[in-house]
């Protein structure tokens, strides 16, 4: 205490607790730097997609302010995080009908079918459809 009462001691004093406080934010600054330094992405993926399915995912991710690269990343962060793919991936049980690719029979059987879940009352509005397909693929 005493030599805090003497100007210049606590000059000197202040001087050198100010020199450890700056090189103990520098020492903090470079540990920070050491941090990021390791976090900086460097390594590329090489994906073949549809065009149409890029952009149509580009122009999702854009709306919600995500870049694509950071989709990738999230998205391998969630294969890391669930040991796997972060969701079913499964057949469909309930496929849809191939018009195409039926015979006369088999198209037959279908259109009486449906006409049989019409006559029974087995029906749901279009919009209601509609909405429902919406719903599943938000």
């Amino acid at each position: 205490m005493l030599a805090l009462q003497n100007p210049l001691m606590a000059g000197f004093f202040f001087s050198c607790v100010s020199y450890v406080l700056l090189l103990s934010a520098q020492e903090r600054i470079m540990e920070t730097r050491k941090v990021i330094d390791m976090s900086v992405k460097s390594a590329n993926v090489y994906a073949r997609i549809e065009p149409e399915v890029k952009d149509q995912a580009e122009s999702i991710l854009a709306s919600l302010g995500i870049p694509a690269s950071n989709a990738i990343n999230i998205f391998y962060k969630q294969i890391i995080l669930h040991r796997g793919l972060p969701f079913a991936v499964q057949l469909s049980e309930n496929r849809p009908v191939d018009m195409s690719a039926l015979t006369e029979e088999q198209l037959d059987a279908e259109l009486e079918k449906g006409y049989t879940d019409t006559v029974q009352g087995r029906v749901k509005p279009a919009k209601e459809v509609f909405a429902d397909i919406r719903k599943a693929y938000r």
